[in-house]
């Protein structure tokens, strides 16, 4: 092969079916970054020896990342163009993982989940946006861009686990192949099709306000989604954050693989029920996730009483099910409830509920193990929970229409 052809190669720009594997692998990769640390909690915990409390807080700043992208720069791709914005996202993501490489004080960890979550943020958003671009099928783009978040989720956890069990390096390897993926992705999304057609040319002239709110018109019907929002992000954050630790001290499973395999096994199952479950109507996706939530908890308390690997796998199952039909579902409500001249409001708000839902949870519960026990915590966590979709499930049937 020539030299110029090579060249003319390098410079094509990525169209089609290509484009759209360029979006969903960056989205992917993304989110891989915020589980990567996942099975590594517990060797970050022993080596610096911080408490449980600390755990959950480094584990909840991440939402401080998210929250900041989501309501500072949620709106600055549809104005600077999908590529101007993604890039820089990329860039976040390279730094954090810079800082999660070379940590060796708990402020590296804190450092490094903010500027990940930061870049999760702006990147995943914007390839969200992008994809409903690239694909004609809004339903499909919508898939397709779930599908590879979890899918990320699902390879971060499980790769960091079995890196760190066999592998050299157990704090460093996952970072270094991380960043090789990062830079991959760089290089195609550099090549990908800009959709937006008459980007502004500076970040200056995108807005930067955020803005927030849920129409009185429509609150009793948003209360339904945001709360399903809600408890199935805490149902991930109750596993990216104490899994680990649960799997050590209760289950005798010490194993940084297992600890890998079973938050894999949560999210591949929550991207094969949100494919899987198209033909359900989004309303009867949502309730059918809320009614599923309550023994999934119940399940998950029963795991730690009876410390029963066999037990936590099949909570696992029935978690990874009720958040993918929760997520999907109460989602596209969202979408279907928000007026036109306000979605992106309704739906940031929708975001805000299960940004605190990943993160608020987590915290309580760190705090209750140390004021009790993890069971006790774990009761607690779990009774809410129920509250909330017993909540959810009356102004859902009450309120949302098909």
């Amino acid at each position: 092969m020539s030299f110029f052809r090579l060249y003319a190669i390098s410079h094509m720009e990525l169209r089609g079916a290509t484009a759209i594997a360029a979006v969903a692998a960056l989205i992917a990769v993304l989110f891989a970054g915020s589980t990567i640390v996942t099975p590594l909690y517990v060797i970050y915990q022993q080596q610096w020896g911080f408490s449980h409390i600390t755990l959950t807080l480094v584990y909840a700043v991440y939402v401080i990342g998210n929250l900041l992208a989501l309501l500072v720069f949620g709106r600055v791709s549809d104005r600077i163009g999908r590529r101007r914005t993604a890039l820089p996202a990329i860039m976040v993501g390279i730094v954090s993982a810079l800082v999660f490489l070379f940590a060796d004080h708990l402020i590296s960890l804190y450092v490094g989940r903010i500027l990940s979550g930061l870049s999760i943020g702006v990147g995943a958003g914007t390839g969200t946006a992008w994809l409903a671009e690239l694909v004609e099928e809004k339903e499909r783009a919508a898939t397709i861009a779930t599908s590879a978040n979890f899918l990320g989720l699902a390879f971060g956890a499980l790769t960091s686990g079995l890196l760190a069990q066999f592998a050299p390096w157990p704090l460093r390897l996952s970072f270094i192949i991380y960043l090789v993926a990062l830079l991959v992705v760089a290089a195609l999304i550099w090549r990908t099709r800009e959709t937006i057609s008459d980007p502004e040319p500076t970040l200056t002239d995108a807005p930067l306000r955020p803005r927030l709110a849920v129409p009185r018109d429509i609150r009793a019907q948003f209360v339904a989604p945001a709360v399903t929002g809600f408890g199935t992000m805490a149902l991930v954050g109750f596993y990216a954050a104490l899994i680990p630790s649960i799997l050590a001290e209760h289950l005798n499973q010490s194993s940084h693989a297992v600890a890998g395999g079973m938050f894999f096994e949560l999210a591949f199952l929550v991207a094969a029920s949100i494919v899987v479950t198209q033909h359900l109507t989004s309303r009867t996706a949502m309730l059918a996730a809320l009614v599923l939530m309550i023994p999934s908890v119940v399940l998950l308390v029963a795991a730690q009483v009876m410390e029963s690997m066999t037990t936590m796998i099949a909570a696992t199952a029935v978690c990874a099910v009720a958040t993918g039909l929760g997520y999907r579902g109460s989602l596209q409500v969202v979408n279907q409830i928000a007026p036109e001249d306000r979605r992106a409001e309704v739906v940031s708000s929708y975001f805000v509920c299960g940004f605190s839902g990943n993160a608020l949870p987590v915290i309580g519960i760190g705090i209750m193990s140390s004021l009790a026990s993890p069971v006790i915590a774990s009761s607690a966590f779990a009774a809410t929970i129920v509250a909330f979709a017993v909540v959810a499930l009356f102004f859902g049937i009450r309120y949302t229409r098909n």
